[in-house]
């Protein structure tokens, strides 16, 4: 909540708080920013709130905004004015909290946006906003028709695209200069790992190196490790 009022890039309709809220300094903010932007701020019986709250948990604040507008899969290859593309492109990932921590993730490590399938896959839902703690209001998505024809366009777009999987034997620590030019990191689904066609349209397929007994990571998990080793790269 706090980051679709800070950036502003949405409009706010309402903002809902629900009865017997106990006071925040967070809670304070929120309603900082809703009379700056002159959004219309309703306390609402808690009943009502938890009826209107589509998430399990709600912590007892919803706006009603502008839905995300949907990112151009070209924009995106074109990285951001002082920063190369560093794209994550998710292969199937179903599971919200998953999306949503990888979101978070993406955010915290610069990439420059974040590219799904329309089918068979997590979308932004009051789940994934809730669990990506803002990071949606700063991560842009594009949903594209299929993910192994993004990949070629991408290639075509001049950006590289590096697929992860836990057998590869190319390790991501050897990934050479590609790394500060624009670049894609692409994720399987949980459980089935990248799909044939997803796999064969990468440019280079790494792994994780692990010292352990576990043969593979939560996707969320080694997403995160694989955008922040690139972001250290290139710093």
């Amino acid at each position: 909540m706090l980051e679709l009022l800070r950036a502003g890039a949405r409009p706010v309709r309402e903002l809902w708080v629900a009865e017997g809220l106990d006071p925040s300094p967070q809670l304070d903010e929120i309603e900082r920013l809703a009379a700056k932007r002159k959004v219309r701020t309703l306390l609402v019986p808690r009943r009502r709130f938890e009826s209107e709250a589509r998430t399990d948990a709600p912590q007892g604040v919803l706006a009603r905004a502008r839905p995300l507008e949907e990112a151009d899969l070209d924009d995106l290859a074109r990285g951001r004015r002082d920063q190369p593309a560093l794209l994550l492109v998710l292969d199937g990932v179903t599971d919200p909290h998953n999306f949503g921590s990888l979101l978070r993730s993406a955010d915290a490590a610069g990439v420059t946006g974040l590219v799904v399938g329309r089918h068979r896959a997590a979308h932004v839902t009051p789940t994934v906003t809730k669990v990506a703690a803002g990071a949606v209001e700063h991560v842009p998505i594009a949903v594209v028709p299929g993910i192994p024809a993004a990949l070629a366009r991408l290639a075509d777009l001049s950006v590289t695209t590096v697929g992860l999987d836990s057998e590869a034997k190319r390790s991501i620590y050897d990934l050479g200069p590609e790394v500060r030019e624009p670049l894609a990191l692409v994720l399987g689904a949980e459980g089935r790992g990248l799909g044939r066609l997803t796999r064969a349209r990468c440019a280079t397929v790494v792994s994780l190196p692990r010292q352990g007994r576990l043969d593979s990571l939560n996707v969320s998990v080694a997403g995160a490790v694989a955008c922040f080793e690139v972001a250290r790269r290139r710093r």
